[in-house]
């Protein structure tokens, strides 16, 4: 099987898709730009599928790498045969291989190991051959200074059978597929830690039992941290009953001497040898599609969080809401610069609200702050009320020249202390503590959530299911993917992104953001795309890469601002001379537009897929994918959980989708849980097609348990 075939047997495009999709990745072309500028090459695959053919390619050859090692063990064994050989060449199943290698690979001396050493393999494959009736006059022929009785061969007899029988491909694969369709998972509570504290969070998995394969991923992890925290143990067995005659008919062929024996041989294989590696096996299978279950959830969730409607470049006044340590209040300009920062106390236990709000009324109109943010951390509530109580002096003034009134908004602040003590908010505020760091990432994530977020570790944003119990590998690989995917669909204005955002676009990296940055302090904004060139580093691959993927405002090329490539600006330039206008005239001109006949531009890097996308650009210039934010209220009357009760239906924002169902923020500390089963009438096998994240939604409460602080909630379509 070669590496197309491989690839086919999982995705679901054509061959020459994916040999084209490899040969552009082999040329070192990121996903989002064959997904953009090279859809005629690839097909118009998406960037999911590319992704999964770079997987998949990737694993093709971890797998031949790992043959040719086994390969190369067994051969310097002088124990390859020409048909073991050819088994282990033509499998791409690693744990086939696996399975393959298992007699030849390096272990600690077992109990066959030692009845080899005492000479006494011979009559273990006069016993498994079956042919003898008079076996224990056969076995005193074995008896030397190491095997002092029959009794003694026979058992060292049975120890080398036992390991060849759980070194039998066939017999593993049985026992296999017998685990994988009826183990079952089940738990026992450590009487020594029951009754503690944090145990009540696990109580539900004390006395637990279903079958493996078909625990929920949220459960199955649950279950793991249990037994990794020591409240639980955890076994994954089958009935042996059930097991072991399948294993004997595979090994006994006939009735004689030999099958009492052949028979103790299997009980002691399956219990000593085959259940623990089996069992191992599947609860090892069960977790990793739980992880892979678990971080897809998560990879969506960011996904969602990332895009969400930004409030755009407008003037915020941000707040950091606060008892007895006050409110920390921040004013930041269009670009999310700190303009000015000062702490309030209008709360318990100074109530000093009426200077509080002579302050607040000040800063708006000092700074012609058009909209206020507040986080939906302690506090969040009573500042929102407070906030809304004051009457400003003055409006915004909107783009028609029409007053508007200062907008209130509470934005989720999960995460804004991981950034402010972070070393990219020391870099960005040197000067300032952690808690005008966290005040500022709270207004900047109302502007522009996407450029804001991306400083955060993903696991610190809060919208993920058991994040820290899956492959930390394999969600950091999905999580960046996720971060990338989101950048390039939207695009970054070059002369205001930070190091955290550049360092995301296309081709650029980490060290390549931090030589633009600085490039922009030396020589101020970047007026053309071209002046990346001129970046310290930046070679024309990550040009290449990377340079469709930046906007630049008020460039003097038009297209600059826009997703059309650099490489098709002279097809461009072709289009208007054929229309018989300028660049400029034909941009966001949809009469003129539709005038175009791609097929009449097609050359050999830009076929009409490409050609389709150009145009389409040119119709909505940069145009950003996302919604504007909405202004959102809660219910004024609930502030706390003693608030609400049965029955009550009340609104709110949804923050966080499960595998189980999403949770959803009503205005307190605590959110509510609207389980799957609760979205709507009828069976729903995917949350996200009922809901998304940070969604308006309508609530009605069905319980609350106020010792517990959980909330169920059922959905109002």
């Amino acid at each position: 099987m070669n590496v197309i075939q491989f690839i086919q047997s999982y995705v679901s495009t054509t061959p020459k898709n994916i040999e084209s999709t490899i040969k552009l990745l082999e040329e070192d072309c990121t996903i989002p730009f064959i997904s953009r500028y090279r859809k005629d090459q690839t097909g118009n695959l998406d960037e999911v599928v590319i992704e999964q053919i770079a997987k998949r390619n990737k694993q093709y050859h971890e797998i031949v790498k790992r043959k040719e090692a086994i390969l190369k063990s067994i051969e310097e064994q002088q124990a390859l045969t020409p048909e073991l050989a050819k088994k282990i060449q033509e499998s791409f199943d690693l744990q086939e291989l696996e399975d393959y290698y298992l007699p030849y690979k390096k272990k600690k001396k077992t109990k066959a190991d030692v009845a080899r050493e005492n000479g006494l393999e011979p009559l273990a494959k006069i016993i498994m051959a079956q042919n003898n009736e008079d076996i224990d006059f056969i076995a005193s022929r074995y008896l030397n200074d190491k095997v002092v009785n029959e009794d003694d061969a026979l058992q060292g007899a049975r120890d080398i059978i036992a390991e060849w029988i759980n070194e039998n491909i066939y017999v593993r694969k049985v026992i296999r597929r017998l685990f994988m369709r009826n183990a079952t998972i089940t738990t026992k509570v450590v009487k020594t830690k029951k009754d503690e504290d944090n145990a009540q969070k696990f109580k539900q998995y004390f006395d637990w039992s279903e079958n493996v394969t078909k625990a929920p991923a949220h459960r199955l992890l649950a279950m793991l941290r249990a037994e990794n925290e020591g409240f639980i143990k955890i076994k994954v067995e089958i009935e042996s009953e059930e097991a072991i005659p399948l294993i004997e008919d595979s090994v006994i062929k006939r009735n004689n001497d030999c099958t009492p024996h052949l028979k103790l041989a299997t009980e002691d294989c399956y219990k000593r040898l085959l259940a623990p590696a089996i069992s191992n096996e599947t609860l090892q299978e069960a977790k990793a599609k739980a992880d892979v279950n678990s971080i897809q959830v998560f990879a969506s969730n960011l996904s969602q969080l990332l895009l969400a409607p930004p409030l755009g470049e407008k003037r915020i006044l941000a707040i950091d809401p606060g008892f007895r340590s006050g409110c920390k209040i921040v004013c930041l300009d269009e670009k999310g610069d700190l303009l000015y920062n000062e702490t309030i106390y209008p709360h318990a236990p100074q109530h000093e609200d009426a200077i509080a709000m002579k302050k607040i009324r000040s800063m708006v109109n000092a700074y012609k702050i058009e909209a206020i943010s507040i986080g939906n951390g302690t506090a969040s509530r009573e500042t929102e009320f407070f906030i809304k109580k004051i009457a400003f002096d003055t409006r915004a003034v909107g783009e028609q020249g029409v007053a508007k009134p200062v907008q209130v908004f509470v934005v989720s602040e999960a995460g804004a202390s991981v950034y402010s003590a972070s070393k990219i908010a020391r870099e960005e505020f040197p000067n300032f503590d952690v808690t005008v760091r966290g005040s500022v990432s709270i207004g900047r994530r109302l502007s522009d959530p996407l450029a804001e977020l991306v400083k955060i570790d993903p696991k610190a944003i809060g919208v993920g299911q058991y994040q820290h119990d899956v492959d930390q590998n394999k969600l950091k690989e999905e999580l960046d993917s996720t971060v990338i995917r989101c950048v390039n669909s939207v695009g970054i204005n070059i002369n205001t992104a930070s190091k955290s955002l550049l360092s995301y676009v296309s081709g650029i990296g980490e060290k390549l953001a931090e030589n633009i940055v600085q490039y922009r302090l030396e020589n101020g904004p970047f007026e053309d795309r071209k002046q990346l060139k001129k970046v310290p580093r930046l070679g024309e691959k990550a040009y290449q890469q990377g340079v469709a993927f930046i906007r630049i405002s008020n460039a003097k090329n038009p297209l600059d601002n826009s997703a059309v490539h650099p490489e098709a600006y002279p097809i461009v330039e072709k289009m208007a001379k054929d229309l018989k206008i300028s660049v400029n005239e034909l941009i966001a001109n949809k009469e003129k537009t539709t005038q175009i006949k791609p097929e009449n531009y097609i050359t050999t890097e830009i076929g009409l897929l490409g050609l389709k996308d150009i145009i389409k650009e040119l119709e909505k210039p940069g145009l950003d994918p996302r919604k504007s934010a909405k202004i959102f209220e809660f219910d004024p009357n609930v502030k706390t959980i003693k608030d609400i009760r049965t029955g009550m239906i009340v609104p709110g924002i949804v923050n966080n989708i499960t595998n189980f169902g999403c949770f959803v923020d009503i205005g307190i500390k605590e959110s509510g849980l609207v389980h799957i089963s609760q979205l709507k009438a009828g069976f729903v096998s995917d949350v996200n097609e009922i809901v998304k994240l940070h969604q308006h939604v309508e609530v009605k409460i069905t319980e609350v348990d106020e010792e517990r602080k959980r909330i169920q909630l059922t959905m109002i379509l």
